[in-house]
């Protein structure tokens, strides 16, 4: 008789009971996971519907292939399906390379006082949304890695197949893209810029 499935298990040992066929130990995975790679996704793709079918449909391919992930390579779950998840978003936004004002203003949701003030914010995060998607693709993944989902450098490193230092050099520049972007769009100013803003 096999052992139950807890939701104190580790990822990994989960992934080997999937290996198995155990699909209680998939839905704990499934339900333990889903919402962390649906930000990830929507950071990439900036679409609802679509972060949420690519990440089901990744969860899918997983139980369709469990054998494609290799427990003896050492990486921690998370880091390897995040990887795959980000790929997939990176596919799916390449294919539809579209994001408009609209829709990052129906993404915001503030509660200030008067609609002045909501709008004048919604254009603000709408602007960075828009200098978001308009940096180049790994300094872009980079940035959502590390400061949206609260990756380590060390985690994104492995998720992008680069080195720490690199990753740290493309936040760097992303960074600095996102300043003179906001700058060009008058959303901050270079005084802003220049006391590190």
């Amino acid at each position: 008789m096999a052992a139950s499935v807890n939701d104190d298990m580790k990822d990994e040992d989960l992934m080997d009971r999937v290996q198995k066929g155990d699909h209680g130990a998939f839905s704990v995975l499934v339900e333990r996971h889903t919402k962390m790679f649906y930000v990830a996704a929507y950071r990439i793709c900036s679409n609802q519907d679509d972060a949420e079918d690519i990440v089901q449909d990744a969860f899918l391919k997983l139980w369709q292939r469990p054998e494609v992930w290799d427990n003896a390579r050492g990486a921690k779950f998370t880091t390897w399906f995040y990887r795959v998840v980000t790929n997939q978003a990176i596919d799916h936004h390449r294919k539809h390379k579209k994001t408009t004002v609209s829709d990052a203003l129906d993404r915001i949701k503030d509660d200030r006082d008067t609609a002045v003030d909501v709008l004048e914010e919604a254009q603000k995060n709408a602007y960075l949304e828009e200098a978001i998607q308009e940096l180049p693709e790994r300094q872009r993944i980079a940035l959502n890695l590390s400061f949206y989902e609260g990756v380590t450098n060390k985690e994104t490193a492995e998720i992008m197949d680069v080195g720490v230092k690199a990753v740290e050099s493309l936040i760097m520049r992303a960074k600095a893209g996102l300043r003179d972007s906001l700058i060009r769009r008058g959303v901050i100013s270079e005084e802003d810029k220049k006391y590190g803003s």
